[in-house]
């Protein structure tokens, strides 16, 4: 793939406000992201389960597609993401954003929140080791969600950073989705539900 690719559900008419979504993926891979990588579909699971309360409120909502399963350092999804944001500006410009990442798509999140059409953040079991930058938060809203039983990204490092992230942000919170793991399969409802309002809620405020 040449270039991330970006699943558009779009609101009818003009949308008042978009949510960009970016999927989880894994530290290093030069894997292609294909349409059957599983960190894709769960995202794109949430999208459809979302997309017609945020229709309803004129809001669109759009999935990014990375070109590589890796994090590798940060440098090619954090291009992808800024890319993603491009594609949005140029089709609509000034519409505020709310971004949704579930756990490196969190970590994605928070590198390019500080574009000037980003509200905020929703992390879901979000990917935030110790030292990870909060500057790119500074006047935004940060609201993550994150289980108890999740083996895979640490629910005490995400309440260590929004934590630290107070200290910049127009606001941070944390909600316990209680004994459940990473990949957002058990309590799937339940992970929909705090993903819409949040997103919602920063886009209100």
């Amino acid at each position: 793939m040449s270039e991330p690719i970006l699943t558009r559900s779009d609101a009818p008419g003009s949308p008042r406000a978009l949510i960009l979504m970016f999927h989880g993926g894994k530290d290093r891979s030069s894997e292609a992201v294909g349409g059957r990588s599983l960190s894709w579909q769960r995202s794109l699971a949430m999208q459809r389960a979302i997309a017609p309360h945020a229709h309803a409120e004129g809001i669109s909502v759009w999935l990014l597609r990375y070109r590589q399963r890796g994090w590798n350092g940060g440098r090619d999804p954090i291009a992808d993401a800024r890319w993603a944001l491009d594609q949005v500006r140029a089709e609509h410009s000034g519409v505020p954003l709310t971004l949704l990442g579930h756990s490196m798509g969190a970590r994605v999140a928070v590198h390019v929140a500080d574009d000037p059409q980003v509200q905020g953040v929703v992390g879901l079991a979000p990917w935030l080791p110790g030292g990870e930058s909060i500057n790119a938060l500074a006047g935004r809203h940060l609201v993550v969600a994150h289980g108890r039983s999740d083996r895979i990204t640490s629910f005490t490092a995400t309440a260590a950073y929004v934590e630290r992230a107070r200290a910049v942000a127009a606001s941070a919170e944390m909600h316990d989705m209680g004994p459940v793991g990473h990949y957002m399969l058990k309590g799937a409802a339940a992970w929909n539900a705090v993903a819409w309002s949040a997103s919602l809620g920063v886009l209100a405020d």
